[in-house]
């Protein structure tokens, strides 16, 4: 038998047994490449030069490289998501946890989000990880944070970002929202120091959302409040000490928030408050610990006007920048001081923009902060 004829019986014989022939559907699908779920990826640029021209300060200046955020978000399954995005920044403090005098990378938000709910009215979400806090950057929604950091972010409130749990409620025809956490405390730049956790709450209200003509379509109301504890500088006792001390300290504030975004002008006013518990004495015989109480208080006004936008146009890229804020470090001791802020902002595209602006740090009482006058020339820049 010739090798042409023992070939042809050979694709005569029938499929082995339990053998499928592919199908035309089958074929297609095993050429398909493995779809890769979309990466979306953005990043913010802070920079800016600095000239000091306070008596104290002596005409100090320099270009600094504020810091770089770098977002990377990623669908993680079915009504799941992942956002990360990092900070790179420069090293300024001089604690043991600083380990280089220059610019360093660190996470800001690393979180997954569950779309929990999706329905036509309602919306809910909640998220796990490194994320934000109850209320700095919904403030920084009005306020250009990268002229000045937010009034209660400034004035050392709360951090901006930390690490626990969130969930956020989306009400019915762009109604508003409740945001609400738990968090560690210390705030994304500190790993947990304690056994504490700190509770916040936010209630957002724009009543007029949901009507694009109406000149308050774009004015949200909010109040908000956290309920905050760190521990005693003595919670481990020592040699000669009156025992450990495991109750925690309070650490609580509550603001209340009214802002408006126009296509001519941004406006916005806050009140917030903060109550602190100190320790004194050295929780010994000789020298017994004592609780001491401090409030503070933060009234500030913002804005951003575009006057010279004319009639129809969209935007100008002209913008005038104004705040002042006026704070009360403690009550007690009346211990108060101003923040004054003014400028200018050019647009030089729909994602970048410069600033020339003075910002103004003045104690109003011998026991506040010490004086600060400085020019800035700020920039900004999206991709």
């Amino acid at each position: 038998m010739t090798v042409a004829r023992l070939a042809l019986l050979f694709l005569m014989l029938p499929p082995a047994l339990g053998a499928q022939t592919p199908s035309p559907a089958d074929t297609a699908t095993a050429r398909q490449p493995a779809v890769t779920p979309p990466l979306d990826f953005s990043g913010v640029l802070f920079a800016n030069y600095q000239y000091r021209s306070d008596e104290a300060a002596g005409s100090a200046n320099k270009f600094d490289l504020e810091r770089v955020y770098l977002t990377f978000r990623i669908p993680a399954g079915q009504h799941l998501s992942v956002r990360v995005t990092t900070d790179v920044f420069q090293q300024t403090s001089s604690s043991s946890d600083s380990y280089y005098k220059g610019w360093s990378i660190r996470a800001k938000y690393a979180y997954l989000q569950y779309n929990y709910w999706n329905g036509k009215e309602w919306q809910s979400s909640a998220r796990a990880g490194l994320l934000q806090t109850v209320f700095i950057e919904h403030d920084e929604q009005f306020w250009p944070r990268w002229i000045s950091p937010s009034p209660t972010d400034r004035a050392g409130y709360f951090s901006s970002a930390d690490a626990g749990l969130a969930n956020t409620v989306s009400f019915p025809r762009k109604f508003g929202q409740l945001y609400t956490t738990i968090t560690n405390g210390p705030g994304y730049t500190s790993r947990e120091t304690d056994r504490f956790k700190d509770y916040a709450a936010r209630i957002t209200l724009t009543p007029w959302a949901h009507d694009n003509k109406s000149i308050l379509s774009g004015l949200a109301l909010s109040a908000w409040g956290y309920k905050g504890s760190i521990a005693s500088r003595f919670v481990n006792g020592g040699v000669g000490q009156q025992g450990a001390v495991g109750s925690g300290l309070a650490r609580d504030r509550w603001g209340v928030h009214a802002a408006s975004v126009h296509p001519r002008f941004t406006i916005g006013a806050e009140y917030a408050a903060r109550h602190d518990e100190g320790e004194t004495g050295n929780n010994t015989s000789g020298s017994p610990r004592e609780v001491v109480d401090s409030t503070g208080t933060l009234l500030s006004f913002y804005g951003v006007a575009r006057p010279f936008m004319k009639a129809g146009a969209d935007t100008h890229p002209l913008s005038l920048v104004a705040r002042y804020d006026r704070l009360n470090s403690n009550t007690e001791s009346d211990n108060k001081y101003e923040v004054i802020i003014a400028g200018v902002i050019w647009d030089l595209s729909k994602k970048a923009s410069l600033s020339i602006d003075y910002q103004e740090n003045n104690p109003l009482d011998a026991n506040s902060i010490a004086r600060a006058h400085t020019w800035f020339a700020h920039l900004i820049a999206r991709f």
